[in-house]
């Protein structure tokens, strides 16, 4: 099949590990994302540069014995860290780090001209899920209070509480490329979050949003920072939307003009908000019979026709199974620290290794779609393999002085080996799971990847 054969070495992939060798190694880096000014400035056995990658190789394996492995791959035998130096060592780093880590090394570069990298868009559009996600944090008295208790109760009264968090996160679902995340108290309202990120959108962006977003004020303040959207809409969220719904009928598109609630005008003339907008209803069914109501800004329908919205809107999904793979492959509730800042350090370098590993997968899976006519189902890369594959090696690639040019085949070959098959249109039965059986499932029977 030739897949085994890497022919050259991708611009994109060696630019991403290029900056971030680079970046983590950079004095000025170190102290822009350090605690202190005295933090990092002695020659110890976990200098900034190796507890960023150790918490990047975040494992289900205790602390000791992770120290030890990664030494080991460090080839400085006799010199493992213990656990409490550790601990001492992550205190002294900022999560920021990754953030800009993101932004430079995986972003810069996806999205800078890079040709290597093959941007896919929509009609010209890069296509944005937004939604968030429950997190379940470790049951520690300062975490509650930051972001907030979940009460529990059951026959006999009160249970017990966990403190929660809300991840939302502004993803690229095309390319599986988070854009920006915001980590917040679990009550916080998704349309207020919404708006936080909108500064993040670019020009020809599409948001796709689900149907808690549909609201007067979120439209209008899409329009006025002029970002396109798609939005499902709830049966009484609009009277133009309801009739649509009474209708009962696919495949309509009508632009109508919405007016905010009488309670909601003051708060719109207050905002300098208009308090007329124009959008387009669009209808689809879904395969179970369901009827969907669409809101969107695209109005021309020569450009943007209504048979098309459908599979478009169906790319939302990709956020929902962005959230399935940090949450399960990634085994992101299982947190390696109990502070706030120990969440955000695991949380901002999950997010950063997903990322990356988008960037470095995408020659290995151009090979496959190559080869897909030899094929009775597509292939795609196993996740499962790429990401115990890309933690594995993340100490030769980042830590080494070995050469990219000899780290990025042997990798892209690990990437090529147990493809699974993409079949398009395949459904799944859901089954509605308790909290209760969903965490233990995520928890204790779900494989994480390393």
């Amino acid at each position: 099949m030739g897949m085994q054969n890497i022919a050259s070495l991708n611009r994109a992939s060696a630019t991403s590990i290029h900056t971030t060798r680079e970046l983590i190694h950079d004095e000025f880096f170190c102290h822009r994302h350090r605690r202190s000014d005295k933090h990092f400035t002695r020659r110890r056995k976990l200098p900034f540069a190796n507890v960023m990658v150790m918490l990047l190789q975040k494992t289900v394996r205790s602390i000791q014995l992770h120290l030890h492995d990664f030494f080991e791959a460090l080839a400085a035998a006799g010199r493992s860290a213990t656990a409490s130096s550790w601990c001492e060592a992550r205190l002294k780093l900022k999560h920021t780090a990754f953030i800009e880590l993101n932004q430079r090394a995986i972003l810069e570069v996806a999205y800078g001209g890079e040709k290597d990298f093959a941007v896919r868009l929509w009609k010209g559009h890069r296509l944005v899920g937004l939604d968030s996600s429950l997190i379940r944090l470790p049951n520690e008295l300062a975490l509650g209070q930051e972001f907030g208790w979940v009460e529990c109760s059951n026959q006999q009264g009160a249970a017990g509480r966990y403190p929660q968090a809300r991840l939302s996160a502004l993803t690229d679902v095309l390319n599986r490329l988070v854009i920006d995340t915001l980590f917040v108290p679990w009550q916080q309202g998704e349309r207020d979050l919404a708006l936080a990120h909108l500064p993040h959108l670019q020009p020809e962006d599409l948001v796709l949003l689900d149907r808690g977003y549909a609201g007067y004020e979120l439209f209008a303040r899409f329009l006025k920072a002029g970002r396109h959207f798609v939005c499902r809409c709830s049966r009484f969220s609009f009277g133009a939307v309801n009739r649509l719904f009474e209708q009962n009928q696919e495949g309509q598109s009508a632009v109508v003009e919405l007016r905010p609630s009488n309670g909601s005008v003051g708060a719109c003339r207050a905002a300098g908000l208009p308090e007329r907008l124009r959008v387009r209803l669009v209808t689809v069914r879904l395969s179970t019979g369901e009827l969907e109501v669409l809101a969107t800004d695209l109005l021309d329908e020569a450009l943007y026709p209504t048979a098309e919205f459908g599979e478009l809107y169906h790319q939302r999904w990709g956020i929902e199974t962005y959230y399935g793979l940090v949450k399960s492959r990634l085994d992101l509730e299982n947190f390696t620290g109990l502070s706030a800042e120990a969440i955000r350090q695991d949380l901002h370098a999950t997010i950063f290794l997903s990322n990356l590993e988008s960037i470095l997968i995408q020659p290995a899976q151009g090979q496959l779609q190559q080869a897909a006519a030899q094929r009775k189902h597509p292939a795609q890369v196993n996740h499962a393999v790429s990401f115990h594959a890309l933690k594995s090696q993340i100490i030769q690639l980042l830590l080494s002085a070995q050469p990219i040019r000899q780290v990025l085949p042997k990798l892209e070959r690990l990437f090529l080996d147990n493809p699974v098959s993409a079949r398009p249109g395949r459904k799944v039965p859901r089954r509605k799971q308790s909290a209760w059986r969903s965490y233990r499932y995520q928890r204790n029977t779900r494989k994480s990847v390393f």
